[in-house]
């Protein structure tokens, strides 16, 4: 393994647009965040409230998230209710919006074998429908979340560029998530609608309530608190790309403003590569937890040793550059799970 490749190397720096200058493009305008009340909607949301928008319509099934997580505010209007459902969805596009976040999703590769028709239903079904109602309201950018966990099977060249995506995939998720592609694809082609696909990777951080399902660093952090020894599930040598929040939040934005971004997939991502092992080792130094590390078999279904995101095109394309170290991100996580302790205990479910 390339040493250069694992985390430890500087993240590149911030000489680009302020994000006041990219939030001008949404003065006045209509917005609509599927998902809103997750990690990444609920801290899109809370950006977007700077923007002198004329209103933020958040559309969320509340599945995998909670309403106290959605920034509260009189330009956000809450409309419980998925994506697979007409009347939410006629009710969320009552106002047509200029601008679509597509950020809702059937979450997790594991939840997805547990439930691969609602993953289906959701995720393919869904989307098609985010699509259908967003070319009728003519919006001027659709942006959709797919996965650069995802698309790139488990056997491609790193580091992945957009260029490349696989056919032989390990779960009804990732499967999905291409499916979600090539539906924008359709759209793009055909209608010609304004969609930028974001390909994220590995993102944590505020606004993600610990969880079966969850994602890695807030368990972790959660599991560190009460001084339990951190489950690796492998050799611990596993690599992901981490991606903390405010730098997606960040590449969103721009795929939404750049007139280059239209058409285009676009990792968003760290650009580095960090051992599982080292993500574990760092929330324990960041938590005080003595309790270490306990080895657990693979998942089955898990046959990704090593991510690391190409973010060359974002970089050129949209002036992407990740700032925020993967060490003061996990400090920053555990600084709101340790606010939000009383919601999120009575919140987690494991």
């Amino acid at each position: 393994m390339d040493g250069r490749s694992i985390q430890g190397a500087q993240s590149p720096g911030c000489d680009h647009e302020t994000v006041n200058e990219l939030l001008s493009n949404f003065e006045g305008k209509q917005i609509l965040v599927t998902g809103g009340a997750g990690c990444i909607g609920s801290n899109l949301v809370s950006v977007l409230l700077d923007s002198d928008a004329q209103q933020i319509v958040v559309l969320d099934d509340l599945s995998s998230s909670y309403e106290w997580n959605i920034p509260a505010s009189p330009n956000v209007r809450f409309v419980k209710g998925s994506i697979i459902d007409d009347e939410s969805l006629k009710t969320a596009f009552s106002e047509p919006p200029s601008f679509v976040f597509h950020l809702a999703a059937h979450f997790a590769n594991q939840n997805s074998i547990v439930h691969p028709e609602i993953d289906l239903l959701v995720n393919g079904q869904g989307t098609l429908k985010a699509l259908e109602y967003s070319r009728k309201a003519n919006v001027s950018r659709f942006i959709f979340a797919s996965s650069g966990c995802s698309v790139y099977g488990s056997k491609a060249p790193l580091p992945l560029t957009e260029d490349y995506v696989s056919l032989h995939l390990d779960t009804p998720y990732q499967i999905t998530k291409l499916l979600g592609e090539l539906y924008c694809n359709f759209y793009r082609d055909y209608y010609n609608l304004p969609i930028v696909t974001c390909r994220f990777f590995n993102v944590y951080g505020p606004g993600e309530v610990p969880g079966k399902y969850r994602n890695v660093i807030p368990n972790f952090i959660y599991w560190a608190l009460q001084n339990r020894a951190l489950p690796i599930t492998g050799t611990g040598d596993e690599t992901r790309d981490w991606t903390y929040v405010s730098d997606i939040v960040d590449g969103i934005l721009r795929c939404a403003t750049s007139p280059k971004a239209v058409g285009e997939a676009i990792n968003l991502a760290s650009g580095i590569e960090t051992r599982v092992s080292e993500v574990a080792r760092m929330v324990n130094l960041v938590t005080g937890n003595t309790s270490g590390m306990t080895k657990l078999p693979k998942r089955d279904w898990d046959k990704i040793d090593r991510r690391r995101a190409s973010i060359d095109k974002a970089s050129r394309l949209i002036g992407y550059r990740p700032k925020v170290k993967l060490q003061d991100g996990i400090e920053k996580t555990m600084k709101w799970i340790t606010a939000q302790r009383i919601r999120i205990d009575q919140a987690a479910r494991f």
